[in-house]
């Protein structure tokens, strides 16, 4: 996601097509044709100074908001072990097994799914976490600019916020968040 003057984005074009993952990372979308445009390759450029950063900004509050969506997810299955849980919803789930099969063509795979899957193999009840889910930023950019432009962004509004939370008290689905924050990016919990 590049911004900036079309002259120094084609001057810059073969190195960031170089950098980009290219054509081999995913199958086409069906429907292309026609020669393989940047996009497709991995990068893009989006428009003047500020317009990559701009939608860099915005994946990276979806980013937010899918990782949400995993934590609860498997925060539900996991207190189904509970005391707490109604007896008719009361299992005893393999959550690292379940994260495994998952991966395997259901239609919430993902690469956040992948790291999931490697940190609950490593660390099944996620012991080495405490749950305590900085923001880094772009989250909390994103729904201000929500905010500024009318625009409806209520899960990565509720995404933000569960990081918020997050710092005042710990459960499974806060040491999930971590642990992918851990696995994609090396970062660490303070």
């Amino acid at each position: 996601m590049v911004g900036g003057a079309e002259a120094a984005f084609q001057q810059l074009e073969p190195a960031l097509e170089t950098l980009a993952p290219g054509t081999d990372h995913s199958s086409r979308t069906p429907g292309r044709k026609g020669s393989v445009e940047p996009a497709e390759k991995g990068y893009l450029h989006c428009g003047p100074p500020g317009a990559g950063h701009y939608a860099k900004m915005i994946h990276n509050g979806i980013e937010y908001g899918l990782m949400q969506a995993y934590a609860e997810g498997f925060n539900i299955l996991e207190s189904a072990g509970t005391p707490e849980a109604p007896e008719p919803y009361r299992y005893e789930f393999d959550v690292a097994a379940i994260a495994e099969l998952w991966r395997r063509g259901s239609v919430v795979e993902s690469w956040l799914l992948d790291l999931t899957a490697a940190a609950l193999h490593a660390d099944p009840d996620l012991d080495g976490f405490t749950g305590h889910v900085q923001d880094s930023g772009e989250g909390r950019w994103t729904v201000l600019t929500a905010v500024e432009q009318a625009v409806p962004a209520q899960v990565l509004t509720a995404a933000l916020y569960a990081r918020f939370r997050s710092r005042q008290e710990s459960s499974f689905s806060d040491r999930i968040l971590s642990a992918m924050r851990h696995q994609f990016g090396g970062h660490a919990e303070p």
